[in-house]
């Protein structure tokens, strides 16, 4: 071990004697390890930092959007909501078609398994 690792550790030993640790939010409570498996590599520490922050891929908003349309779509009452509902759901659905073929989303295996991906990810 060298002197800085040596020097750390004295400090944290200090700091438990001392208490400073005590009182620290999630005392006591099991850590929750996020399964990053699906996130290469080199992009899980950008990921983390835009998911910590609260910024989300184009695509899972506009997937969070379809899904609260047709959660409204489902609870109209008249035909004129019901067709503005719709309205905004097909031009939001066209757009997340537009994002995934932007990313490459649109065709070959990607269609083969669209179902089963989305299931996963928990959408429609």
């Amino acid at each position: 071990m060298g002197w800085l690792s040596w020097l750390a550790e004295q400090k944290i030993d200090e700091a438990v004697r001392n208490g400073e640790f005590d009182d620290l939010p999630g005392t006591g409570k099991p850590i929750v390890v996020e399964d990053l498996s699906g996130v290469p590599e080199e992009l899980r520490v950008p990921y983390r930092i835009l998911k910590n922050a609260g910024m989300l891929p184009p695509e899972i908003v506009l997937r969070k959007e379809c899904l609260e349309l047709e959660d409204l779509l489902a609870a109209c009452r008249s035909d004129q909501e019901r067709e503005e509902i719709g309205q905004k759901l097909n031009a939001q659905k066209l757009k997340l078609r537009m994002v995934e073929e932007e990313r490459g989303w649109g065709g070959g295996a990607y269609l083969e398994y669209a179902d089963k991906i989305k299931d996963r990810l928990g959408g429609n």
